[in-house]
């Protein structure tokens, strides 16, 4: 049987330290908009306190957990193992994002690697932390990190990624407001 918690505890930070990929869902207050699951990976969570995590947001062709947040704040954070005993955690909270041009962004990416392609950074205030069995989660073996995302960056430049966020993250599918700027 799964344990509830109000916090992440020392086995919660173990386990979320060993997994190289979690994933974010989110979704809007109007029941016929889109829910939205996304996986992340690379060197991009920290866990900052007992009830508070964050980690880099990437510049993407969709902006739906950033204008989620805004709207109501909701998010999920889950975590698969995918080797070794079998376990999911999730972190539950309310979410909120700080843009690249906001002051408090320096502060809070300065224990992070630097990556071109970030455009934000999403901070959780964390209410639940549940886990459950995992089961029925497949094991795989990790490869590595791809390449991809950055040479991307890189390619775009500094101004060229400016362009894409305004060209692809005003608005998200459903029309909530995005990114600023």
């Amino acid at each position: 049987m799964g344990k509830v918690r109000s916090e992440i505890d020392d086995a919660a930070r173990e386990f979320i330290a060993a997994q190289k990929i979690f994933f974010v869902a989110s979704a809007p207050l109007d029941a016929g908009g889109h829910v939205n699951v996304s996986p992340k990976g690379l060197d991009t969570f920290r866990i900052l306190g007992p009830t508070t995590v964050a980690y880099l947001d990437f510049n993407g062709s969709g902006v739906e957990t950033i204008a989620h947040l805004k709207e109501n704040g909701r998010i999920v954070l889950m975590f698969c193992a995918f080797q070794g005993p079998p376990d999911i955690l999730r972190l539950y909270g309310s979410g909120r994002v700080v843009e690249a041009h906001e002051p408090e962004f320096a502060g809070l990416t300065s224990s992070f690697p630097v990556f071109e392609s970030v455009r934000s950074m999403i901070v959780v205030e964390v209410s639940r932390v549940t886990d459950s069995c995992g089961y029925g989660v497949p094991l795989f073996n990790y490869e590595g990190e791809r390449t991809q995302l950055q040479a991307w960056a890189r390619k775009r430049g500094a101004e060229g990624l400016k362009v894409y966020r305004q060209e692809k993250n005003r608005k998200s599918i459903d029309g909530l407001p995005g990114l600023e700027s």
